[in-house]
């Protein structure tokens, strides 16, 4: 059985071929589901975030091939597409997961938001039984390794995030927030940090715009700000001096006309936006547009890498934890596979005793002397334990498996000056 990895993320694919390719609500299930009926799949995780949809997976055969045109297939894309997709398997895939876990893979180095999400989508495989034994101490190895990377190295310290990122760019363009007004498209987690920076940032004026009202207001009254529902959006967009979109809408939820409207009234005052959504929220051609700057989530890559240099250090420190576990790891699963065939070899060993006791107490029953049964007794034990391995042995021999013959003495500590 083996772990092998497939998909996208910030380092093989754009956006604009990332939001083709995520997996949310109901769609993960399903995904999650079909992946195991694939031939020789038995476990598989999804993991599906901004800034990657990769799919974690046990089997027996190599299945890259299949899980790569299944994707494909699945999200209805062309084969051009497959150059973006990448594949890993056994060291290689434990390796990648253990840099995802501890932030080393992101596109904020040492994020932390990703842990959260990759222990989501552990416990939704696990809720639709897609992960079971080896996925399943795998990620609770993972976790463990996530934990002490940040705990003995520097890669977390003062940390970063997206949202983070894109409030600090905005900083830099408008010198200060005091007198602006910020629209938060979308109430989850990113949302929520965004919510956060700006208003310890001292933002005039924060909307918040959801499908959901309740959450928005939710939001809204826990950082002194406005909430309103997404029909509002198109009416109250001239009012933001600074726009940031972050939903998990499969189409795009401000327009170019909505846009474009908002500029007239605000006599082409300019519109600072972030588009952090996979897919996107906000229409490309929004970024044509005179009046406006748009990032998104790839142009924040660029603007975050250039600030990242202090933490290089800590990522090779990380890195190095990461062979080390990696090799502990692979002990722990080589040591899980040796236990059912030393019990085997256990109970095959007493089955032999047993019968050769038997033996032993019926010539004792019938009066042979104790020396002379345990001569037999023992000498008996030997030849039925070792016929097996001495026909294996020569067999060996005779097929010239120089392998196996080097087994066997390893295996039971031989030692000869004649090992032809």
């Amino acid at each position: 059985m083996t772990l092998q990895i497939i998909g996208i993320n910030h380092n093989t694919a754009p956006v604009e071929i990332r939001e083709q390719v995520v997996f949310s609500g109901k769609d993960i299930v399903c995904a999650l589901k079909s992946v195991v009926k694939l031939p020789g799949v038995s476990e598989s995780i999804l993991l599906s975030t901004c800034n990657r949809t990769e799919f974690y997976i046990i089997a027996n055969i190599d299945c890259s091939e299949e899980l790569h045109q299944w994707l494909i297939n699945e999200k209805n894309l062309g084969q051009a597409f497959s150059n973006s997709i990448f594949t890993r398997s056994n060291d290689a895939a434990i390796r990648h997961i253990f840099r995802v876990a501890s932030g080393l893979d992101s596109m904020v180095l040492g994020e932390t938001q990703i842990l959260g999400q990759l222990k989501d989508a552990f416990r939704q495989a696990q809720d639709v039984g897609t992960s079971k034994n080896k996925l399943g101490r795998l990620m609770q190895h993972t976790f463990s390794v996530a934990k002490k990377i940040r705990t003995d190295t520097q890669i977390g310290a003062r940390p970063v995030s997206i949202a983070s990122a894109a409030v600090n760019l905005a900083n830099q363009f408008f010198a200060g927030f005091e007198k602006r007004t910020a629209l938060l498209v979308g109430a989850g987690a990113s949302v929520e940090l965004l919510a956060k920076h700006l208003f310890n940032k001292n933002i005039g004026q924060l909307i918040i715009a959801n499908r959901s009202i309740d959450q928005a207001r939710k939001l809204a009254r826990h950082f002194n700000g406005i909430a309103i529902p997404l029909s509002r959006i198109e009416s109250t967009l001239h009012k933001a001096d600074i726009l940031i979109c972050s939903t998990a809408s499969p189409e795009p939820i401000i327009r170019v006309s909505h846009v474009e409207s908002a500029i007239k009234k605000r006599k082409r005052e300019l519109i600072f936006a972030i588009d952090i959504a996979v897919p996107r929220d906000i229409e490309t051609g929004v970024g044509d547009l005179r009046d406006v700057y748009l990032y998104s989530i790839d142009d924040l890559d660029k603007v975050i890498k250039q600030g990242q240099g202090n933490r290089k250090a800590a990522a090779i420190e990380a890195d190095m934890l990461i062979d080390e576990e990696i090799k502990r790891y692979l002990n722990i699963e080589w040591s899980k596979q040796a236990v059912p065939v030393i019990a085997a070899l256990r109970d095959h060993c007493e089955g032999i005793r047993n019968e050769v006791n038997g033996l032993a107490q019926k010539r004792l029953v019938r009066g042979e002397s104790p020396n002379d049964v345990i001569e037999y007794a023992t000498a008996a034990i030997m030849k039925k334990i070792l016929h097996e391995p001495s026909v294996t042995l020569r067999k060996a021999g005779e097929e010239s498996n120089e392998e196996l013959i080097a087994a066997a003495f390893a295996l039971f500590s031989l030692k000869t000056d004649n090992k032809e």
